[in-house]
C-alpha cells in the first residue's frame, strides 16, 4: 500500500493501466478530455508494476486495471469512473482535486 500511496501522493489524478488495456486507454481519453493531465503508471512498464498490481486487487479493484485516483482518494476502475461521469458527479470531483479548474458545457 505504501508504494501506492507514495505514487499518487500530491497528484490530482492518477491512473495505473496497461498499455494494451483498450478500458485504460478510454478512462485516459476521457479524463483528459475535460482537461485533466493525469499521471498515468502503466504496470506492464515499471519495475514494481506486479507488486503495484496486487496492492490495487487487495484495494478491490477487479480486475486491476485501470484503477484511478482522483485527490489521492481511490475512486475505482471504469464502471466506477464511467458511473460518476453518467451521473455529473466526475467533473466536480476533477474540479475539487485541483485537476481542472474550469468546465464549461
Amino acid at each position: 500500500m505504501d508504494a501506492v500511496n507514495r505514487l499518487v501522493q500530491d497528484k490530482p489524478v492518477v491512473i495505473f493501466s496497461k498499455s494494451s488495456c483498450c478500458m485504460s486507454h478510454s478512462i485516459k481519453l476521457l479524463i483528459s478530455g475535460f482537461g485533466a493531465n493525469p499521471t498515468v503508471y502503466d504496470l506492464d512498464k515499471i519495475p514494481n508494476g506486479t507488486q503495484i498490481e496486487r496492492t490495487l486487487v487487495q484495494l478491490g479493484c477487479q480486475p486491476s486495471v485501470p484503477a484511478v485516483f482522483i485527490g489521492q482518494k481511490f475512486v475505482g476502475g471504469e464502471k466506477q469512473v464511467m458511473s460518476l461521469h453518467v451521473q455529473n458527479q466526475l467533473v466536480p470531483l476533477l474540479i475539487e482535486a485541483g485537476a481542472i479548474w474550469i468546465w464549461k458545457k
